[in-house]
């Protein structure tokens, strides 16, 4: 499959629309059975040096910033919404644009969840040029593109009653997913200067840890 960005519908409706409330909660769902805050939980813990932070980029409703501070990894959050009401106090809010933000150089250690796929190939440079200079470590879980995995979800999803929301978006976001090493060649990182990790699952997570060579 070729790599095809779309608007996706959730990012059109208002908070409290109905639709967006139960596609957000389809998105719980869809974390849980694919394990991507399991998995961001036991990765991030060991690439945290003493009293460091890392910082969540599209951090969105800060469900999985919350689930990190319940297991003593500390997050703070980047996106353009307001502060989440249950963020944790302890830990720093930023509203801002990802692709704009000016405090990266606070952040060894950066990390998406299903938001790297709404970036096309120049946002993706642009992005990779700002962190190769600050982080120490990238971490991204996405949707893998592949054919099968919309066929997959669309076989699950009336098991636990996806919107019409969350049907849309999902088969949009796996076709503007990644497969092998595109992640960290599309945000332009230099091989002799970084090293990464890309694999796949079978329910249809890409998962990409990359850290600077010392």
């Amino acid at each position: 499959m070729q790599r095809i960005l779309e608007s996706e519908l959730l990012d059109s409706l208002a908070p409290d629309n109905p639709d967006a409330v139960h596609s957000r909660r389809d998105l719980r769902i869809i974390n849980k059975i694919l394990g991507n805050y399991r998995w961001l939980t036991r990765t991030l813990r060991p690439l945290l040096r003493k009293g460091e932070v890392a910082l969540e980029v599209g951090a969105g409703s800060g469900e999985l910033g919350v689930c990190l501070a319940s297991h003593a990894i500390a997050a703070d959050g980047l996106d353009r919404c307001p502060r989440p009401d249950n963020w944790p106090s302890a830990r720093t809010w930023h509203v801002a644009d990802l692709r704009n933000f000016i405090g990266y150089d606070q952040y060894p250690v950066v990390f998406g969840n299903l938001i790297f796929h709404h970036l096309d190939a120049l946002e993706l440079a642009q992005l990779g040029e700002i962190l190769q200079g600050r982080a120490r470590t990238i971490v991204a879980c996405e949707p893998v593109r592949r054919k099968i995995s919309q066929a997959l979800f669309s076989t699950i999803a009336p098991v636990f009653r996806a919107n019409r929301v969350t049907l849309h978006d999902a088969r949009i976001s796996i076709a503007a997913g990644f497969t092998g090493d595109e992640l960290p060649r599309a945000l332009q990182l230099s091989p002799a200067k970084w090293e990464w990790r890309c694999e796949t699952t079978l329910l249809g997570a890409y998962r990409m840890v990359a850290r600077r060579r010392t």
